[in-house]
């Protein structure tokens, strides 16, 4: 297998970015990951982009942010309708063939124009559950209520998370909600939006982007002094209809977990891209992670969660804490549909 780094990464993050438009977004954060490695886009091997039609609201959006990029002269281009991580899955890809040496992948997504908890309610299925309308929030409670009473958490450990996201996000300039007094009594005592979920259970909606460089071989030791080299990356996909799966477990984290060598080694830090304490929980379980691993050191997906860039944000999150020398392994994770349905994990290390 070729072996291929993150070389650079760059991302902005906030609540509502009302007069900005996708180009606007991206123009300084692409600009800012290539210039951080001395590169412009003629020295760019190929190109991949993660973002969804259906939130943006126009077919084929993600070809008017090419101008972020700059397609002339023309460039070898890709673009998936997922989370951004599923883009750099593709470009890691592209580089194993070995046609290229260097690879830029970005995504970026735009919530504030709507309700995003009732817009995801289009991604159950159109005969049974789509009908009934129940939006994000209320399915996820509904697996909530199922590992309460089930045994498989408690309303302590929940809480728990969300004060280690709270806190963790203090010294993030993207969280979009942070506290650095939040306890677990204070969490306790909200009042729940979805029961049995509080507001600080589920993540933060926003408006943002993110962008990655990709090098392969002696390419990315010239470019970075400290590249954080992809030694595992799956992902997997479990049934989508919740009747027919075990909403305590998510077995295509585990499974993917296992392809990309979890378990391999010891892991310093894990950046899990999971919209609700709960689901956290259960990646926690999922992918075995222990007491030594700092898990989403700077509030994570519940600090705040730009749809189609929360996974690619995550494994930027993991690649630059092994830039800055603060871990020698670390994983980045990525999700997409209900319930955990579908999970990518990348395992870095650092030389």
């Amino acid at each position: 297998m070729r072996a291929v780094a993150v070389v650079a990464v760059a991302q902005h993050q906030q609540k509502a970015l009302t007069h900005t438009s996708e180009v606007e977004l991206m123009v300084p954060i692409i600009n800012r990951a290539r210039d951080s490695v001395g590169l412009t886009q003629n020295d760019i091997g190929f190109t991949c982009s993660g973002s969804s039609d259906f939130l943006a609201g126009q077919a084929f959006s993600f070809v008017h942010t090419l101008d972020a990029v700059g397609a002339v002269p023309p460039i070898s281009e890709s673009h998936v309708e997922m989370d951004g991580a599923w883009a750099l899955y593709e470009a890691w890809v592209k580089l194993q063939i070995g046609e290229v040496d260097t690879a830029l992948v970005y995504s970026y997504g735009k919530s504030s124009p709507g309700s995003l908890r009732d817009v995801l309610s289009t991604q159950l299925d159109p005969y049974y559950l789509g009908p009934l309308w129940p939006d994000a929030f209320a399915m996820a409670a509904l697996q909530a209520r199922v590992m309460l009473e089930s045994g498989t958490v408690s309303e302590q450990r929940l809480a728990e998370i969300a004060v280690r996201s709270l806190n963790g996000a203090t010294g993030n300039p993207l969280a979009v909600r942070s506290s650095a007094t939040a306890t677990v009594n204070s969490v306790l005592a909200e009042a729940p939006i979805a029961d049995p979920l509080r507001p600080s259970d589920c993540a933060a909606s926003a408006d943002g982007g993110v962008a990655v460089v990709l090098a392969a071989g002696d390419r990315a030791r010239e470019l970075c002094e400290r590249p954080a080299w992809i030694r595992g990356i799956d992902h997997r996909i479990d049934p989508h209809q919740p009747g027919v799966r075990d909403l305590t477990r998510a077995p295509s984290a585990r499974a993917a977990g296992v392809g990309a060598g979890v378990g391999d080694d010891r892991l310093d830090a894990a950046e899990l891209a999971a919209p609700f304490s709960t689901q956290e929980h259960i990646l926690e379980m999922e992918l075995g992670l222990g007491p030594g691993t700092v898990i989403n050191g700077g509030g994570g997906a519940l600090a705040g969660h730009t749809m189609m860039a929360a996974g690619l944000m995550r494994i930027a999150d993991a690649a630059d804490r092994i830039h800055r020398g603060r871990a020698d392994r670390a994983l980045g994770h990525a999700a997409s549909g209900l319930y955990l349905q579908q999970n990518l994990v990348c395992v870095m290390e650092g030389e």
